[in-house]
């Protein structure tokens, strides 16, 4: 990757109009883009000469100008929303997919996932269960990060070579794992652009909010805000360590629900 470094921007389900999303509590909404605002971040990158890389590319012929485009979860409108706003502009992208929701209400099925891949996108895999890595012992682990891959591989029908820790939670013993079953690589949710000495499994990615307004995006693409949102990263992390996982999301959860 060249200097100074790409960016990976990190994206959830795109809200569209009259269709009901996955989950409803503020946790999860304030990650929740209108299908209009994604489809305006594209146009406006695409405008502006920029091209969207899936992981992959990223890490095997790096480009100027560039970010990188990843979506966790698995919703179906990856499919239905998300990748026909990507073609459009022949962006390409690397989906993230929580395995054990496949075929569920709301996420994509193993039909929709073999069309993701043939429209020429990358598969990730998101875990098994979108459990917080950090807090497993190892078999239960094992089966988030290893039995996950050969499960979404058997779906897809091909090598799944990148994963993504849900919630960003994970530790040293998840990232040895993850290189050790194969993946070529590991996302967190540090806000931080990505160069060529990046550890490839502890790379940065920025979580895109709905709160996110259009300046702030196109100064996120640069990296130039990144430095302002690793210090909330970092409290966020005191925070976590002090309260451990269950109750840092109970509280945060308090306080995004007050009026």
């Amino acid at each position: 990757m060249a200097q100074p470094g790409i960016v990976f921007l990190m994206y959830h389900e795109l809200q569209l109009p009259g269709r009901p999303l996955c989950h409803t509590d503020p946790g999860y909404v304030r990650y929740i883009l209108h299908q209009e605002t994604f489809a305006s971040q594209m146009k406006w990158l695409s405008r502006n000469g920029w091209r969207c890389l899936s992981v992959g590319e990223a890490l095997d012929s790096p480009r100027g100008n560039s970010v990188v485009v990843t979506f966790d979860d698995g919703c179906e409108t990856d499919l239905i929303s998300a990748a026909p706003t990507l073609r459009q502009y022949g962006f390409n992208a690397t989906f993230y997919v929580t395995v054990g929701r496949v075929g569920q209400s709301g996420y994509l099925s193993t039909g929709q996932l073999r069309q993701l891949r043939d429209f020429g996108f990358e598969i990730g895999c998101h875990t098994m269960s979108h459990a917080y890595l950090g807090d497993l012992e190892y078999p239960d682990l094992s089966r988030e990060i290893v039995d996950s891959k050969k499960r979404l591989e058997d779906m897809i029908g091909g090598n799944v070579q990148h994963f993504s820790c849900p919630g960003g939670r994970y530790d040293g013993r998840t990232s040895h794992l993850v290189r050790k079953s194969g993946y070529r690589s590991m996302a967190t949710s540090r806000p931080q652009a990505n160069f060529p000495s990046t550890n490839s499994y502890l790379l940065g990615r920025v979580a895109i909010l709905r709160t996110i307004k259009e300046p702030a995006f196109r100064r996120i693409c640069n990296g130039e805000i990144l430095w302002r949102m690793r210090l909330g990263e970092s409290f966020r992390g005191t925070a976590k360590r002090a309260f451990g996982n269950r109750l840092y999301d109970r509280l945060r959860a308090a306080l995004l629900e007050r009026p």
